[in-house]
């Protein structure tokens, strides 16, 4: 049964000028791919979502932050709010996106430099900072996913909580674009230790799932491949309950997107 209270977020995934889908964050297993990426924040937009979710996957491989790209999904994603994330490795970083238009900065490398540094953004930050758990094999992974750290879930979600953090983004990296659903344990585990409001990513491919994803006590869930592959129906998604079901283009969105090997 769809779920009108779990907030669900379509995710727009930038790398070289593409919007792209890829496989558990892997850069050279790119599942699909669509030259124009403003394309995707307008379509999502006119559905009717009310915050969409980029992701710099440049900027997160390499650290280096492009307000311009945030300023320009922003234009195009009004009056949907942005979620931004990317290349943010500092306090600094997360004010120039957030004076770019974002609605909230997503952080994960930064925040776990120290304990410091995760205090200093929380403070400054508030609500709008949002902290990146991204998981792998039980550690957290950092840099665009490209590097393995030593912290587990427990001891992040810990430090997160130290620090004041109001907001959590739980990903399941090994799920993540594989349709495979999510891991509704670690969504568990995260939302019982921290008591803080938590969005989930990964592997979500069906409204059962976000009913599961409600029901572990996420507060919303980033959602990508699923509506690309047309799996989840942006009509229905989106729609107002006084409004009919049929206003979001979906057949456009799944013609937009080029699968890979297709």
């Amino acid at each position: 049964m769809l779920t009108r209270q779990l907030e669900v977020i379509p995710a727009v995934d930038f790398l070289g000028g593409e919007a792209v889908r890829l496989e558990r964050g892997a850069f050279d297993r790119i599942v699909a791919r669509e030259r124009d990426p403003l394309a995707f924040v307008e379509l999502f937009a006119a559905a009717g979502a009310s915050r969409i979710h980029v992701v710099d996957l440049d900027g997160a491989r390499t650290g280096r932050l492009r307000p311009e790209l945030v300023g320009a999904v922003v234009a195009s994603a009004a009056p949907a709010r942005v979620q931004a994330s990317g290349g943010v490795r500092s306090l600094e970083d997360a004010h120039a996106l957030l004076a770019a238009g974002a609605d909230r900065v997503v952080v994960g490398t930064a925040a776990f430099v120290d304990p410091e540094a995760l205090e200093r953004l929380a403070r400054e930050l508030g609500d709008r900072l949002v902290v990146a758990i991204d998981v792998r094999d039980g550690r957290v992974v950092t840099r665009g996913w490209t590097i393995d750290t030593e912290l587990t879930v427990d001891a992040a979600v810990d430090r997160c909580a130290a620090a004041g953090v109001q907001r959590l983004l739980a990903t399941a990296v090994d799920r993540d674009g594989t349709l495979g659903g999510p891991d509704l344990a670690l969504l568990e585990r995260i939302v019982a230790r921290s008591g803080v409001p938590v969005l989930a990513a990964g592997g979500v491919r069906s409204e059962a799932d976000l009913a599961a994803i409600e029901q572990a006590g996420c507060d919303g869930a980033v959602v990508g491949r699923a509506l690309i592959d047309g799996r989840l129906a942006l009509a229905r998604l989106f729609a107002r309950p006084e409004e009919p079901e049929a206003s979001a283009d979906d057949d456009g969105l799944q013609a937009r997107m080029h699968t890979e090997g297709a």
